[in-house]
């Protein structure tokens, strides 16, 4: 498929502005949820992102841990934001180096014991034990093997949520507690 923007051209301005002005590359993202319904526990509603979008999002928990399963959960969105990450990024970095695609999908899985969360075994960690990304990529016609390799090295470089999630981050809880 040919590309709809040039990347090159929007990212390079960008670089020689960080250069100079580092503190103009720091951002920040959010997702937030929204008090709505709290007589029930297994849904919730999402305001992702650190614009207001008009986008909110209805999410289920998981059947393992007593929600219905009738929506996406939390752990669907932590393996879903990973996918639209790295497949971002490859699609950014084959554009920037003029690597045309035909066909590129990530699917990413994440195993949870949920007997940690449950508290059934206090030998069982809270939280993912293991994510597997794949990333299945059609090159267009008469693509260097090596240079494809390449992108997706550098995709894996580059991948924000990729790099956090394998080196983990401090994250600090504040609770706020309001009693009438």
């Amino acid at each position: 498929m040919t590309p709809t923007m040039d990347i090159r051209a929007r990212q390079d301005p960008l670089k020689k502005r960080y250069q100079t002005a580092p503190e103009q590359a720091m951002i920040t993202d959010r997702g937030r949820t929204i008090s709505r319904d709290l007589a029930d526990p297994v849904h919730v509603w999402a305001n992702p992102g650190s614009q207001d979008y008009g986008v909110q999002w209805l999410l289920g928990i998981h059947e393992a841990v007593a929600g219905l399963h009738d929506l996406p959960n939390p752990g669907d969105l932590l393996c879903l934001a990973l996918a639209t990450c790295m497949d971002s990024v490859v699609r950014m970095i084959a554009n920037r180096h003029g690597i045309t695609l035909e066909a590129l999908e990530v699917d990413v899985r994440g195993n949870v014991d949920v007997r940690g969360t449950l508290r059934v075994s206090p030998k069982v960690p809270v939280g993912f034990q293991g994510m597997r990304c794949e990333i299945r990529i059609q090159p267009g016609p008469g693509a260097d093997p090596q240079r494809v390799e390449r992108l997706l090295e550098a995709a894996e470089y580059s991948c924000v949520n990729l790099q956090t999630l394998r080196g983990g981050i401090p994250i600090e809880v504040h609770h706020g507690i309001v009693i009438d």
